[in-house]
């Protein structure tokens, strides 16, 4: 294995950071803006920590300059970001709403003004509040609605960003909204969250197809998945059947249509007394696998499982959320461990051979296939001193070993064309509210100052050499 210290990434690799609309925006009740399934979530007593939303966030709608001209300064090259889409079509339904999109086209504008290349992700999570009341993503038409909002958003700025996602870790928005209810919307229907998750596959598909239709033909289109790391506790078959079974429901459900047209059998059996899959309808997996350009992986931790029994070997955890009801349809004979080793503020194992594990997979998995990674950081109790400087040299260290892990998968033949660090900045962390810190950039949530953390000037010198800074050099 090379020295971490001395690797180097390409010239055109790009380096970034990742945001989403609801987390940063703010400004919800603007510019004809309606709820999404995450304003009704946050403002339900008992759904999120201290009650927190995102109503002002911090306030990226209006500082969106200001913004941009801190990832500038990083020396950074690609800005991820997500398109809020009750601004957009407020519906869900019907014609765009032109103040909406020119939020986005002056974002788009002020990046490409600044030589960061904008990468845009048509949906993480914020779906119209009158189409969860229509039956969400469990009824089929919401499909056929999201990609009636992909061909406004694709029609308004295809001339100006060349990197498209569809979905953003559909896993989450399938079984943490429909089966857990950790997530909005909060529903606990474990059949519910399956037929989401097919839904969102076709919705998928359904988008590329329409984005395709009306951008130009050098634009990249993708999707970004939340693929699980599944290990075994041991190679008993006990153990390695509990971990087929997990990779089924994090990985299969969703790789399997997109990249190869199929969902697993085993996916099937694991599932039959959950559903019957009749939601899968005749020429479906033909809508849902559209070729793609490129695929976006997002990662953080490594799961680690073993066939429940009455006398567990090692400490429970839930694998993703905190409620009693489990995001893993059909799954109740699996339990999850800790995994060994140093963890963040979320309680998640530091593990960057998870990555490395990741990425090589898919480059095994789809073959030719560009990868990025779109999503990958760590939560820590960040405060700055008596100064104002905030020292996060936890967060440098796990960046720095990640990134290696990145850069050890490109040496041993994966096609990784760039990574994203989660995140810009402090931002409202879902459920947990204000209280988890991911940025780069800290925020002063009193008066929404940004401050650049020491990991943020460490990343920037990794963007603007194309290597990786000693953990020390901060």
């Amino acid at each position: 294995m090379p020295d971490p210290t001395t690797v180097t990434f390409p010239p055109a690799f790009l380096w970034g950071a990742a945001t989403s609309a609801y987390q940063i925006e703010g400004a919800v009740r603007e510019g004809g803006r309606t709820p999404s399934i995450w304003d009704t979530f946050s403002h339900t007593p008992g759904r999120t920590a201290d009650g927190d939303h995102g109503d002002l966030a911090v306030d990226h709608y209006h500082r969106y300059r200001e913004d941009v001209a801190l990832i500038a300064e990083l020396g950074l090259t690609a800005y991820r970001f997500s398109v809020s889409w009750p601004r957009v079509q407020p519906t869900g339904r019907g014609p765009a709403v032109q103040a909406g999109l020119d939020f986005y086209r002056r974002l788009v504008d002020e990046l490409l003004a600044n030589g960061i290349r904008p990468a845009l992700t048509l949906y993480h999570w914020d779906l119209p509040q009158e189409l969860e009341d229509a039956g969400g993503w469990p009824e089929r038409d919401t499909a056929y609605r999201f990609a009636e909002y992909a061909h406004l958003v694709g029609e308004a700025l295809g001339d100006r960003v060349e990197q498209w996602t569809t979905l953003n870790e559909p896993w989450c928005s399938a079984f943490l909204g429909y089966a857990s209810g950790v997530h909005a919307p909060g529903r606990t229907d474990p059949a519910a969250s399956l037929r989401a998750a097919h839904h969102l596959n076709l919705g998928h598909g359904l988008a590329t197809s329409a984005l395709r239709s009306v951008l130009p033909p050098h634009t990249s289109v993708a999707v970004s998945l939340n693929s699980a790391v599944v290990r075994p506790a041991s190679d008993c078959a006990a153990d390695l059947a509990a971990a087929r079974k997990i990779d089924d429901l994090a990985n299969g459900v969703f790789h399997g249509p997109i990249l190869h047209g199929a969902y697993p059998e085993t996916l099937f059996a694991a599932t039959s007394t959950v559903t019957d899959w009749s939601c899968v309808r005749d020429g479906d997996l033909a809508l849902i696998q559209q070729p793609l350009d490129a695929l976006g992986l997002n990662y953080y931790t490594p799961a680690l499982v073993e066939a429940a029994g009455p006398a567990p070997s090692g400490p429970r955890a839930d694998g993703h959320g905190v409620s009693a009801h489990s995001p893993w349809p059909g799954a109740d004979d699996v339990a999850f461990l800790q995994s060994p080793g140093d963890r963040t503020e979320m309680g998640w194992t530091i593990d960057p051979s998870g990555l490395y594990d990741l990425l090589t997979r898919y480059a095994g998995e789809a073959p030719g296939l560009p990868l990025y990674v779109t999503e990958n950081g760590a939560a820590y109790d960040d405060k700055p001193d008596s100064e104002g400087y905030v020292h996060d040299p936890e967060r440098i260290a796990y960046l720095h070993g990640h990134l290696a892990a990145v850069r050890r998968a490109m040496a041993d033949g994966a096609d990784v064309r760039g990574y994203y660090l989660w995140s810009l900045m402090d931002n409202f962390e879902w459920a947990y509210g204000y209280g988890k810190r991911f940025g780069a950039v800290y925020v002063d949530y009193a008066t929404l100052a940004r401050t650049p953390k020491s990991s943020a000037r460490w990343y920037g010198r990794a963007a603007r050499t194309g290597s990786l800074p000693t953990p020390e050099a901060d």
